[in-house]
């Protein structure tokens, strides 16, 4: 039997390494090896059957971050769907979350009472525990709880089961509901593999949350189909970040720019954990990575930074800058990097390098459909291909450049600005450490410009400074009217920066 073969014979991409090969870390905990993964992967799905719950069947995952969120992620996967949802949750939003995916079960850790418990009781929804065993190697668990029904048929997940369930934002509207397949998924992975050349000699440090697309895809799956290694944190610390660099030496990390940001002002703080650092290249994905802060992550950690393309509905990757001696160009997500990309116009003419449209997709990664949204379908599988809402343009090298959300441009009056813009001229300014750019309201034009900004630690500006830097750059339209300075930019659960909305919770 080849290691990335079940005993049935289906496919266990997500455990492809040596028996012995770490798969696996954790903070003081041993490592668990794909060996040791493939195992965990077989008593879950028997855990499960047993319990009631095989193929098709739903179970949301509730844990926080660390190993078992990874592993019971695959390991679950491999027998049934899993959704994985912010534990942090309020009762309402768990009450909505779980009516929409339809679960069978919630999978929580053994002493959890939260609302998500009593959530589940209220919505008849079987409540299962992961218990981890004492000195359990990372990752390691045995699943407790009753039987929710007869005993399920003993098989594995097939290549077009879903694998995976998870919602969009829902900034502007109700989430939509993306299923993901085991294909969609393992398709992903090898994209991703591909892209960085990743092997078994790799080692990922995850500090993205494991109920996002970004670190269940990029970190997680792409680590363990190419038979390599994950070191899972129990979430985003800056200021635990070097100690895990130090601890982990991992050959690279991944994350949203929000994260690279805080990271590097602790940099000069920690130079026997740079000096000995074994990272070979950083990645970035997830939000638009200003070509200032890439430069500056290159000088700090002497190793490339790969400004990547993804979203939720393609199960993460889209378009990646590529790994020296490849082309890495500052400002741009890269070329294509798994599926097709192109840029179309609104009656579906496919567009010329330099011409600015939609950004649409097609391939083995991308979901075949929201689930339960007719109208969402029509308007996002048009054409043959997969409409992502983004604006951009394609230089004559096939390398994309995303000029914003189609839902964030600001049109000022008829005039429409790319915030993305604004955010690039604004992070020239010496003092401005972060910024986004947004849409508040105007009586009149209907939208005006506005920023938020972090300055650099030390540094004083008042907005009038910058908004006569910005001047010397932009067009008198595009000048932020309103430019607020901020200790710290609100962020969605994800780390991410969210456009929409902010005027509003900021009191404009």
């Amino acid at each position: 039997m080849t290691s990335d073969e079940h005993p049935l014979g289906l496919p266990r991409p997500l455990a492809a390494g040596a028996d012995d090969a770490p798969a696996i870390l954790a903070p003081d905990r041993p490592p668990l090896s794909h060996g040791g993964l493939r195992r965990l992967i077989d008593t879950t799905a028997a855990a499960l059957h047993v319990r009631g719950i095989g193929r098709g069947d739903r179970v949301a995952i509730l844990l926080p971050n660390g190993p078992e969120m990874a592993t019971s992620f695959v390991a679950v996967a491999a027998a049934a769907s899993t959704a994985p949802l912010n534990p942090a949750y309020r009762a309402e939003e768990l009450d909505f979350y779980l009516t929409d995916i339809g679960a069978k079960a919630i999978l929580v850790a053994a002493g959890e009472s939260g609302p998500a418990v009593s959530v589940a009781a209220q919505l008849g929804i079987a409540v299962l525990r992961l218990v981890v065993p004492a000195g359990a190697a990372a990752g390691d668990f045995a699943i407790e709880g009753r039987a929710v029904g007869p005993q399920a048929a003993p098989e594995m997940a097939r290549d077009d089961d879903i694998a995976l369930l998870l919602h969009t934002s829902g900034t502007t509207s109700r989430p939509k509901l993306v299923p993901l397949s085991h294909g969609n998924i393992a398709a992903s992975a090898r994209h991703i593999g591909a892209t960085l050349g990743l092997t078994a000699n790799d080692r990922c440090l995850n500090i993205m949350p494991l109920f996002h697309i970004h670190g269940l895809i990029a970190a997680v799956a792409s680590s363990l189909a190419s038979g390599g290694s994950i070191y899972c944190t129990p979430g985003f610390n800056a200021l635990r970040f070097f100690q895990w660099l130090n601890d982990a030496k991992p050959s690279w990390y991944t994350a949203v720019p929000t994260m690279h940001q805080a990271i590097l002002p602790r940099a000069a703080r920690n130079p026997e954990a740079l000096s000995s650092s074994l990272l070979r290249f950083i990645r970035s994905s997830s939000a638009s990575l200003p070509a200032q802060v890439m430069a500056e992550l290159e000088a700090t950690f002497g190793c490339p930074v790969i400004e990547a393309y993804g979203m939720t509905e393609a199960a993460h990757q889209m378009a990646s800058n590529q790994l020296p001696p490849g082309q890495r160009k500052p400002g741009s997500v890269g070329a294509a990097a798994g599926p097709e990309v192109a840029v179309m116009s609104p009656d579906g003419r496919l567009m010329r390098p330099g011409e600015t449209g939609e950004i649409v997709i097609r391939g083995p990664n991308v979901t075949s459909g929201y689930e339960k949204n007719p109208a969402a379908n029509a308007t996002a599988f048009a054409h043959g291909w997969f409409h992502t809402g983004d604006q951009g343009v394609l230089d004559d090298d096939g390398y994309l450049r995303v000029t914003g959300r189609l839902k964030e441009i600001i049109n000022r009056g008829g005039e429409k600005i790319s915030p993305l813009e604004v955010d690039d001229v604004l992070m020239d300014h010496p003092a401005v450490a972060q910024v986004v750019t947004f849409a508040m309201p105007h009586d009149k034009l209907g939208e005006e410009v506005a920023a938020a900004v972090v300055l650099r630690e030390g540094m004083s500006v008042t907005e009038h400074d910058i908004r006569a830097h910005a001047a010397t750059r932009l067009a008198d339209f595009k000048v932020p009217r309103k430019i607020l300075i901020l200790d710290e930019i609100p962020k969605g659960a994800t780390g991410k920066l969210q456009r929409i909305g902010l005027a509003a919770k900021l009191g404009l």
